[in-house]
């Protein structure tokens, strides 16, 4: 029988010159990538986060590296970093078997969640000399995040206000009860007025006052009386209490219709990953990033569910980051409105917007539709409409509106002359009486005009074949293939930091895969 032949079991021998842990790592492996990027950057915004005295600390490059790194390989936890850099090669190559504990990592996070965004700024620089993207095209769109908030700790506006309103009847009711001083105030303001809690404060300071002064009572009348009115000062400064919650929670909520009490900067928002499917809205941050070359380029969070006030505040940070706006910018139709349409024709973007009824007009049928606004005769000198019979609709008045930005819109209400006796009234209009009006908004049927010059033309129909495969592939991949479907931190500022070593692992990553299908 031959005899059998291992290699020699040298797991529990002193080896006096280990192995180079760099023979080991391929030479076009991510993880190069990112070492020789993050050498390139500038870490001066770090430094200054460090003190000279005490202990001194892992350098701040070999932990931007270390959680970078996690980042990419979808790592998101702190003590799994941790478990990492102990464990996994390309780690303790990257850091030079730096072994820095959950903590340090986690307060590493911390103290740079503001200057991370600098950094994230520098890779697109470095990008866009690589020439990778040229920050002249910006595909814009958003998704919802949801936040880490417990979904059932809301705070509703509607419902504050609303008791708020019952709260304000109970406290007039109970101050023309308490004290003929007090209740001689309270008739004195206006009934629209509302009361607040430092007035509260100060009536129960004085009935507090009063009832200190009074002798005590020794008929069982008097007594009475005094319980009585120390029942109504235990009440008068319970409804202070509740009439100050009430005012935190709309401080707190601002513009805003909701918040979670856990982290009071998300906003409750109906969310498409629904797995009990009835709608339910949970908290949560509406992320809008741009891309370009499926490289994320910009990115900001937002309160709000959609997507139409989000346009120019992220449009501004992109101002801020680089200094200038994009030339193009393409967006869907959730962007569409005459206040995104004149702010980026008045700093020169050419915008490549859909608005809500482009897809619409391109059918048939909307074109052969004579009965629509859009298809019927306008004559701008005499500023009237022409009806599928012939009949002008002139103008009769004109509104004003005002968007939640606080933009203004102006929109004229044109109607027909007499509709009675007309054999097209019932295609014409649903009103079974009365004539036919149309509102009208000259300046977004404007926009929208140019709008579609450019939809239409060979570049916009080139921006519109890739605007799908651009940040919408760029949310499924990070949703799918790096897991980031819900945020591990409370509070706008972490969550941005957060998503900012995202943004920048997600971009190396991006670039490593590219080099690789390059040499292949």
């Amino acid at each position: 029988m031959a005899k059998l032949h291992f290699i020699s079991d040298m797991s529990k021998q002193i080896v006096l010159f280990p192995q180079k842990i760099d023979e080991k790592i391929a030479e076009d492996a991510p993880v190069r990538v990112l070492d020789r990027l993050i050498d390139c950057i500038d870490l001066s915004c770090f430094y200054k986060l460090y003190h000279e005295l005490g202990r001194s600390p892992y350098h701040p490059r070999v932990m931007l590296k270390a959680v970078l790194f996690a980042y990419m390989n979808n790592i998101y936890s702190c003590r799994k970093i941790e478990n990492s850099l102990c464990r996994d090669i390309h780690f303790m190559w990257l850091t030079g078997c730096a072994y820095p504990d959950h903590k340090t990592i986690n307060s590493f996070r911390n103290r740079v969640k503001k200057e991370i965004n600098q950094i994230f700024t520098q890779t697109v620089l470095l990008l866009a000399d690589k020439g990778l993207v040229s920050l002249d095209v910006e595909y814009v769109d958003g998704t919802k995040i949801e936040s880490k908030a417990n979904k059932y700790t809301f705070v509703w506006k509607g419902s504050v206000e609303k008791n708020r309103a019952k709260l304000q009847s109970k406290i007039k009711v109970l101050l023309s009860q308490i004290d003929d001083v007090i209740a001689q105030d309270q008739h004195q303001m206006d009934d629209s007025v509302s009361f607040t809690a430092d007035q509260l404060g100060a009536w129960a300071s004085e009935l507090r006052t009063s009832l200190s002064q009074e002798p005590e009572g020794t008929t069982k009348e008097a007594k009475q009386a005094r319980k009585h009115k120390e029942k109504q000062l235990k009440e008068l400064e319970k409804h202070k209490e509740k009439l100050e919650e009430y005012d935190a929670h709309l401080a707190t909520m601002g513009e805003r219709h909701s918040y979670s009490k856990t982290d009071k900067d998300a906003t409750f928002m109906r969310m498409k990953e629904d797995a009990m499917n009835n709608g339910q809205t949970k908290p949560g941050y509406n992320l809008q990033i741009g891309t370009e070359n499926q490289f994320i380029t910009d990115f900001a969070m937002f309160p709000n569910p959609t997507d139409t006030l989000t346009l120019i505040p992220f449009a501004k940070s992109y101002f801020e980051r680089y200094g200038r706006y994009p030339g193009e910018v393409s967006a869907d139709a959730g962007y569409g409105s005459e206040e995104n349409y004149r702010f980026m024709e008045e700093h020169g973007i050419e915008a490549y917007v859909k608005y809500n009824y482009f897809h619409k007009e391109q059918h048939k049928a909307f074109k052969k539709d004579i009965f629509r606004q859009e298809n019927m005769p306008y004559n701008k000198e005499g500023d009237y409409f022409v009806c599928p019979m012939g009949q002008h609709l002139t103008k009769i008045k004109e509104r004003r509106s005002k968007t939640d930005s606080g933009y203004q819109s102006r929109l004229h209400i044109y109607e027909a002359q007499d509709c009675e006796g007309c054999p097209l009234r019932s295609q014409c209009t649903k009103k079974e009486k009365g004539n036919r009006q149309i509102r009208v908004n000259h300046r977004l049927q404007e926009y929208k005009r140019r709008a579609r010059e450019r939809l239409t033309s060979e570049r916009g129909l080139l921006h519109r074949s890739r605007r799908p495969i651009e940040p919408e592939a760029v949310f499924g991949q990070m949703k799918q293939d790096m897991h980031y479907k819900r945020f591990r931190h409370f509070g706008k500022d972490k969550v941005t930091m957060d998503f900012a070593f995202f943004a920048i692992a997600f971009n190396i990553k991006k670039l490593a895969y590219k080099r690789i299908k390059q040499a292949v």
